[in-house]
């Protein structure tokens, strides 16, 4: 149930963790099983979890003032989602986390997460990294769609997201490049020509 987080954990802090902290964090989870469909949390809503994503897909969005969606992220197996304004300041969410894909999910909550900082030697750094190449990644992404012809970022992201072509609706890889969907079946057609 925890290979592929214990997995996740080593390749992210770059040595190997000791296995006594790697249980000693692996104890403040526990697994869930949740239908497509299902939202792990809500707009409005204080989100308790951090859900490290064991099996399946989920995506994040917020709703613009039309009350269409615009994805932030996606995630797949071996992949962190949540709320993390929500989750961290306690106050109500800004974005909704839904599931794509029946999910088995590995949950910590806020109290675990603060003791697990405080007390397990790696995990501070390892939330560090994720929170670095989480904000790096952000501000590519921000300054790509910003400058970036919409077919290049879709050949951009197909060439660094491969494995989410096949699981993602193709609308929400458009909305989350900033595509129109109908513009992005007229750039796909156009790479198969």
């Amino acid at each position: 149930m925890y290979e592929i987080l214990k997995q996740n954990l080593h390749r992210t802090v770059g040595y190997e963790i000791p296995e006594a902290e790697l249980d000693a964090f692996c104890e403040m989870f526990f697994p869930k099983k949740v239908e497509r469909k299902s939202l792990l949390t809500d707009i409005g809503q204080v989100c308790k979890y951090l859900y490290f994503i064991n099996q399946g897909s989920a995506y994040m969005y917020y709703l613009n003032e039309k009350g269409e969606k615009t994805a932030i992220q996606f995630g797949i197996e071996s992949y962190w989602v949540t709320d993390l304004y929500s989750f961290l300041t306690g106050k109500p969410g800004l974005y909704t986390v839904e599931v794509l894909e029946d999910c088995e999910l590995l949950m910590f909550n806020h109290n675990h997460y603060e003791k697990a900082l405080d007390t397990i030697p790696f995990v501070d750094r390892y939330f560090r990294i994720l929170t670095q190449n989480a904000y790096v990644a952000q501000q590519y992404r921000l300054a790509k769609t910003n400058s970036e012809s919409a077919e290049h970022r879709y050949q951009e992201f197909v060439e660094l997201f491969p494995h989410f072509v096949q699981r993602i609706p193709q609308y929400l890889i458009a909305s989350y490049l900033g595509i129109k969907p109908q513009s992005l079946s007229r750039i796909r057609r156009n790479i198969v020509s």
